[in-house]
C-alpha cells in the first residue's frame, strides 16, 4: 500500500507543468532601457563662485566618466545605468590634478550615488599611486572609495606594495584603511 501511494504521489507532482500565461502586475517587467549611447562621455563641472539666475561664470571640471557604451535605465523605479563595455572615470582635485579609475563593467546607481567598478579595476592617483582589485565602489556623496576583495596598493613614493583584502580611503587617498594585510610588504626605513 506505501509504494502504491508513493509512486501515485510521484507521477502525480511529474505530470505537473506550469502553462499559466503571466500578464499585467504578475508578469516580469521587460527591462529595456530608456537610452544607449555609444562612445559615450558626460562631464561633471562645479561653479567656482555661486552663481545668481542671470550670472554666468567660469567652471571647473570635477569628473568625466568615458564608456565605449551606456545603458541608461533611468526609467524604472530603481534608476541606473550600466557600462557594459567597461568605464573610465577622471576625476580632479582642487589643484586640478587628475585621477583615473578603469573597469571592465559598471553600474551607476542614481538614488544612492553610487558607482560599482567591477573586473580588472585600476585606480591610479595623480601622484602615481595605484590600487588594483576585481571590484570597487565610490560613494560620490561622501567621495569615499572602498572594496571588499582582494587588492594590490603600490605607492612609488614610499616605494612600497602592499597586498590585503578590504581597503577604503577618500578620493585623495590622504587616509586609507586597509583591513586586512598579507604577503610580502616592502617598507622603506628612512
Amino acid at each position: 500500500m506505501g509504494f502504491a501511494t508513493v509512486v501515485s504521489v510521484a507521477l502525480l507532482f511529474m505530470s505537473c507543468n506550469d502553462n499559466y500565461q503571466r500578464v499585467g502586475e504578475e508578469a516580469l517587467p521587460n527591462l529595456v532601457p530608456q537610452g544607449v549611447a555609444k562612445n559615450f562621455t558626460l562631464t561633471y563641472t562645479e561653479a567656482l563662485k555661486e552663481m545668481g539666475t542671470q550670472d554666468s561664470a567660469e567652471s571647473r571640471v570635477i569628473v568625466v566618466l568615458t564608456s565605449p557604451l551606456n545603458e541608461n535605465y533611468e526609467n524604472l523605479k530603481f534608476k541606473h545605468q550600466i557600462f557594459p563595455k567597461g568605464l573610465q572615470i577622471d576625476f580632479y582635485d582642487e589643484q586640478n590634478r587628475k585621477s583615473v579609475i578603469l573597469a571592465d563593467y559598471a553600474m551607476v546607481y542614481s538614488a544612492t550615488k553610487l558607482i560599482d567598478l567591477q573586473g580588472n579595476v585600476v585606480l591610479e592617483s595623480h601622484d602615481g599611486k595605484k590600487l588594483e582589485t576585481s571590484q570597487l565602489y565610490w560613494d560620490r556623496s561622501a567621495n569615499w572609495i572602498f572594496t571588499e576583495h582582494e587588492f594590490t596598493y603600490t605607492n612609488p613614493e614610499d616605494q612600497t606594495v602592499m597586498d590585503g583584502e578590504g581597503m577604503d580611503f577618500n578620493r585623495d587617498f590622504t587616509f586609507f584603511n586597509a583591513h586586512k594585510t598579507f604577503g610580502l610588504m616592502t617598507i622603506n626605513d628612512e
